[in-house]
């Protein structure tokens, strides 16, 4: 049984202070639906108001596109996947494959205010901090502004690569001129002193899984480097946390010896999750479950398959031939994997009762446990049909979800069938898990000089991906494809051929996880990557992508909302700047 913390609906009246100047007593009558705030500034008061700054992870009501998953806009504008279903559904996410988002968006809007929602869950706290009543211990006091610290450097993390300049206000800030704050100013060293901070001051191991400890914010902090490509500190890091990090419930860093674990919910919190959000079933409301995948199952599975709804991202073609490998088990690392003789055989306008047989090349084993493919058993469900399980083919091609999907013998125990989806699961999902690290720690060896550092942490990843047992069966018991993979056995000869090699790996490694579009501007590539990938997938999906193309300078961030240009105002001018070509 998983010890978590429980992130569900966290009452409104919890950050709100309450104070009276009447002296009579009588008249002292605390206003219905607020708490006094001496009940706030106890230590169980503290611990629930950072309970809420925790729920904020998932962007709770607001939208999917908002949450720390970032499966939008990490992995759709990233080219791992496409928006799926059908084009009339949820259609306000289409402009986020085809580089077409506008200021007036709503979803862009919801990202920009469930992060500063989380900010300011953060602040209330910390700003409590100083009237702490006497059973919060200076332990505690410095545990709990350490946590807050660490979650409210994530949302402005989170804020920075979405949007860039962005407006900062801390719990020093005056409310009253939050308003006044202009996005003029780069937050970055704001995010560093914080996770900074939590670093120094939180414990290795916590009371509950899910808590940010010690080695989660060293991990993040050495993220922050390498988007500041400062690869020197991120490397001091990085060698601190791998030869000595360990989870929040003890568990020294370590890859899980199957891949396909990482993404198992009766495996969560395990000693590759670094920092995940938590998700619990069957808890009296499947507001504790994971809201942030309820769309993204195969359509129409009946009782074959998990959820029935909705088809929503589904992994893309470009995606999918990325898995082909070399005779010897190797990546197609000149991009030859979407040339003809390479691309992955897929059953793209053939019905579901019409002959198939599944392709019979080399492919890496990740392939199918990240991409749901016809003639491959989709985990304990059934043979993926193909065509049946797509709701519109012409539009999201072939392929279904793999990764984050409950297993059939998990159905009702580990998702919360109290809502109108089994889609509701008790998956986590790891923010950063020690895959992502080990390949960060690659790239920064390739930085300062290190180039067979690199090559064994990229050779750590690929030897567990390698082991057989792991590989998808079919009911026999045979491999359900022609699985290969090996390791680099040739050290790299220079910079530029280990470049290519890890940011493969992280592709691979990471793929529909969130983090590909942003890797893609941190490392200055995402317009010829991108424009290249709209070249291959447009003509195989021309009413997904028809018009697509991205533009450097303008798309690596999103727009400022006009909402909140027009809300920050000052003598009727407003104070934020909007982003080149918006």
């Amino acid at each position: 049984m998983k010890t978590y913390i429980t992130k569900g609906t966290v009452a409104t009246a919890m950050l709100m202070l309450a104070t009276f100047a009447c002296q009579e007593k009588f008249l002292e009558v605390p206003a219905t639906g607020q708490l006094a705030a001496n009940l706030l500034t106890s230590k169980a008061g503290f611990e629930g108001l950072l309970l809420g700054t925790y729920a904020q992870l998932n962007a709770r009501g607001y939208s999917q596109s908002a949450s720390s998953y970032n499966w939008v806009r990490g992995s759709i504008s990233g080219g791992d996947a496409n928006k799926g279903s059908n084009s009339g559904d949820f259609n306000a996410l289409t402009p986020y494959q085809t580089y077409k988002l506008l200021p007036t968006s709503g979803e862009v809007n919801a990202k920009w205010q469930a992060m500063y929602e989380g900010v300011s869950r953060a602040n209330i706290v910390l700003r409590a901090m100083p009237n702490a009543g006497s059973d919060v211990l200076a332990g505690d006091k410095t545990r709990i502004s350490a946590e807050a610290r660490f979650l409210r450097a994530h949302y402005y993390f989170e804020l920075k690569r979405a949007f860039n300049m962005v407006p900062y206000a801390d719990e020093t800030t005056d409310y009253g001129t939050v308003e006044s704050i202009p996005n003029n100013v780069d937050i970055w060293p704001k995010i560093e002193a914080d996770f900074k901070f939590a670093y120094d001051n939180l414990p290795e191991t916590q009371s509950a899984a899910g808590r940010a400890n010690k080695w989660a914010a060293a991990s993040y902090l050495a993220k922050v480097y390498m988007y500041e490509k400062n690869y020197a500190a991120a490397k001091t890091l990085f060698d601190l946390i791998i030869a000595s990090g360990q989870t929040t419930n003890g568990k020294k860093y370590a890859l899980v010896s199957s891949y396909a674990q990482v993404f198992n919910a009766a495996n969560d919190n395990n000693e590759e999750s670094i920092f995940a959000t938590q998700a619990a079933a069957n808890t009296g409301s499947s507001d504790n479950a994971n809201p942030d995948l309820v769309l993204n199952f195969p359509y129409n599975t009946g009782s074959n398959g998990p959820a029935g709804c909705c088809g929503f991202f589904a992994p893309s073609f470009e995606l999918a031939n990325s898995f082909r490998v070399s005779a010897t088990g190797l990546p197609l690392l000149d991009g030859s994997y979407n040339a003809v003789a390479n691309q992955l055989k897929n059953d793209q306008g053939i019905t579901s009762d019409a002959a198939f047989t599944p392709d019979a090349g080399p492919v890496d084993p990740r392939l199918d446990w990240s991409i749901g493919r016809r003639g491959i058993p989709y985990l304990d469900w059934a043979v993926h049909p193909g065509l049946a399980w797509i709701r519109d083919q012409g539009f999201a091609g072939p392929y279904s979800p793999k990764k984050f999907i409950f297993y059939k013998s998990q159905d009702k125990t580990l998702t919360d069938g109290s809502s109108w989806t089994d889609g509701y699961s008790a998956i986590n999902y790891d923010i950063i898990r020690f895959a992502d690290v080990l390949l960060m720690a690659a790239e920064a060896e390739i930085e300062v000089g290190s180039l067979e550092k690199a090559r064994t942490y990229v050779n750590m990843i690929r030897t567990r991906a390698a082991n057989s047992a792991g590989f998808v069966k079919n009911a026999d018991g045979s491999n359900a494809a022609n699985y290969i993979i090996s390791t680099y056995t040739t050290p790299w000869a220079d910079k530029v051929t280990a470049r290519t090699a890890v940011q493969f790996e992280r592709k691979l490694e990471l793929s529909g996880e969130g983090h590909r579009f942003y890797d893609l501007v941190r490392w200055g590539t995402a317009a010829t990557v991108l424009n290249s990938f709209l070249a291959y997938e447009t003509p195989k999906l021309p009413v997904g992508y028809g018009g697509s193309s991205f533009t450097a300078g303008k798309d690596e961030y999103m727009p400022i909302p006009q909402n909140q240009i027009d809300l920050q105002q000052v003598s009727g001018k407003s104070v934020l700047t909007q982003n080149a070509g918006y």
